[in-house]
């Protein structure tokens, strides 16, 4: 299959905005490329084996953001959202110099989407037990819980700061006595690799349903899934659980102990009336890929049918988590 790097060159001061900008849009998967920091990071003594010669050629203050979207009508169209609301800044007085805001794109097939995240993508410990490790790589560590991943071409690969926050609400929450101490079951909207319908199944979840409006989200869900060793009780859905009527009749099909959705904020406030029905008395609804600005609409909304029992801040992501009352 055939996708679509983007990449957006802005300024080194801007690029927090305009990654703000692509969550709002949907785009919560972004590389950075920033000449300023690799040459701080030279200049200090840092070396590395090979470095990109156009990247360090680059004008002081130029960065580039990269994303990508697959090459189908489902990418393109998230891929002009993103487009208009990242020149949506320029309608803005937020006091940063945005630079070009130029967008570039370029058709890469799967081996070369592939290989440019393996350049960055490290084993990450998370919390007190948990460990990302991408497929091709090792990890040597003992006494964690290793959720071994391979994101293919999805948002999930555990680096982000909003994906971190929610692994470690469901550490916390997810205890293996749920449901008449068969395990927890779960519910993950906007599943992306499945990264945290994963490690809630390793941290002791009976079940999980994973749900994505991607439909290339189910078969990278399913192989990584495999790749963990769970076979029973996972399942991966494709589309619209706010429109397709099918879909959310099978979601409320049952109650929940733990709900989780690590998407957007305006994308959460429209899933709390499903969250409420579908989530048991007393179970959690974890949100996150909620910035700063947003967090008090999505708290608002939260509030009629959860009480908020715990909200964690990493950089501009936040972190809200409400108990069913």
């Amino acid at each position: 299959m055939d996708w679509i790097e983007a990449c957006i060159y802005t300024t080194t001061e801007a690029t927090e905005a305009v990654c703000a900008a692509l969550a709002e849009a949907g785009i919560n998967g972004v590389q950075i490329e920033d000449s300023v920091d690799l040459k701080n990071f030279l200049n200090q003594g840092g070396g590395w084996d090979y470095v990109d010669e156009e990247l360090l050629n680059a004008p002081d203050g130029e960065a580039c953001i990269k994303f990508y979207v697959s090459d189908n009508a489902h990418g393109r169209e998230s891929l002009i959202l993103a487009e208009r609301t990242v020149m949506g800044l320029l309608q803005m007085d937020i006091g940063l110099d945005l630079g070009q805001l130029r967008v570039e794109t370029a058709a890469v097939n799967d081996e070369g989407w592939l290989n440019n995240w393996k350049k960055y993508y490290k084993p990450l410990p998370i919390g007190k037990r948990l460990v990302i490790r991408p497929e091709w790589e090792s990890y040597e560590g003992k006494d964690k819980i290793v959720v071994t991943l391979n994101p293919g071409h999805v948002f999930g690969t555990g680096l982000h700061q909003s994906t971190q926050l929610c692994m470690e609400q469901l550490e916390d929450i997810i205890k293996g006595g749920g449901s008449a101490a068969g395990g927890e079951t779960t519910l993950d909207l906007g599943c992306g690799s499945g990264v945290l319908s994963i490690a809630a199944m390793l941290l002791g979840a009976h079940s999980a349903l994973a749900v994505d409006i991607d439909p290339n989200a189910v078969d990278i869900a399913y192989e990584n899934a495999a790749l963990n060793g769970i076979t029973e009780g996972y399942r991966v859905l494709s589309g619209n659980a706010i429109l397709d009527g099918d879909l959310r009749e099978e979601i409320l099909s049952q109650k929940y102990d733990v709900v989780v959705a690590n998407i957007v904020a305006d994308v959460i406030i429209a899933l709390t009336g499903l969250a409420e029905e579908c989530t048991k008395p007393g179970g959690y609804f974890i949100t996150s890929g909620i910035i700063r600005e947003r967090a008090d609409e999505v708290r608002g909304a939260l509030e009629s049918g959860f009480e908020i029992v715990s909200e964690a801040i990493r950089d501009e992501w936040v972190c809200i988590v409400g108990k069913r009352r």
